[in-house]
C-alpha cells in the first residue's frame, strides 16, 4: 500500500510534498509512474499514462521547486539550475486557465493531454507562488526531519508546520512526553 497525499491549497508545494520526511527517513509518495497519474488526477490535472522518463522528469521538477520554494523561503537567490528545470516544464506543455461558475481560475487540459502538460501547470504555480504574485508567504516546516516548504496563509503568516496532523502533531506529542518525563 501507498503512504497518503498531503494535499494542500497550492498546487506546487503540495507536488513538493510527494516527497516527505526529506530530513529522515524519506518516504516517495510517487514511486511509479501510475502513482504519478494517481496524484495527477486528484489534483485536477488528469492524464492517460506516464511513463518512467515522465516520472523522472516529474521528480526532476518536484526537486526544482522545493529548492526555489526553500531558497525564497529563506530570502536566499535563487538557484540557477531550478529555475531553468521550472521555466522549462512551465513553456513545454498545453493547458487553458479556465474560470469556473464561482469566479476561480482551475487548469483544463484536454482529453489528449501529456504528463509534460500537467507539469507546465504545476511549473506556472511555482512561478507564481515563488514570484510573491499570491497574498500569503513560502516557509519551511519547523520539523528538523521534514523542511518541506509550504505556502502559509494564515491570518498572521506564523504557521510553523506544513500539516498540523502530521509534523506538528509529532511536535505537540514530543513537548507532552518531554513535560512528563
Amino acid at each position: 500500500m501507498f503512504p497518503d497525499f498531503r494535499l494542500g491549497a497550492v498546487l506546487a508545494t503540495s507536488f513538493t510534498a510527494t516527497l516527505t520526511e526529506r530530513r529522515g527517513d524519506s518516504v516517495e509518495r510517487i514511486p511509479t509512474p501510475e502513482r504519478l497519474v494517481d496524484w495527477l488526477a486528484i489534483s485536477g490535472l488528469s492524464v492517460a499514462s506516464c511513463t518512467d522518463a515522465e516520472l523522472d522528469r516529474a521528480r526532476g521538477l518536484r526537486e526544482a521547486i522545493h529548492a526555489a520554494a526553500t531558497a525564497a523561503a529563506r530570502q536566499d537567490p535563487l538557484p540557477p539550475p531550478a529555475v531553468r528545470v521550472i521555466n522549462d516544464c512551465s513553456t513545454n506543455g498545453g493547458a487553458a486557465a479556465v474560470l469556473t461558475p464561482e469566479g476561480a481560475r482551475r487548469w483544463q487540459l484536454s482529453d489528449s493531454s501529456s504528463v509534460a502538460d500537467a507539469l507546465s501547470v504545476i511549473a506556472a504555480d511555482a512561478v507564481a507562488v515563488i514570484a510573491g504574485e499570491r497574498p500569503g508567504r513560502l516557509a519551511l516546516c519547523a520539523s528538523p526531519t521534514c523542511q518541506a516548504a509550504f505556502f502559509d496563509t494564515s491570518q498572521s503568516r506564523t504557521r510553523r508546520w506544513c500539516d498540523m496532523n502530521t509534523c506538528g502533531n509529532r511536535a505537540k506529542k514530543a513537548r507532552f512526553n518531554a513535560a512528563r518525563s
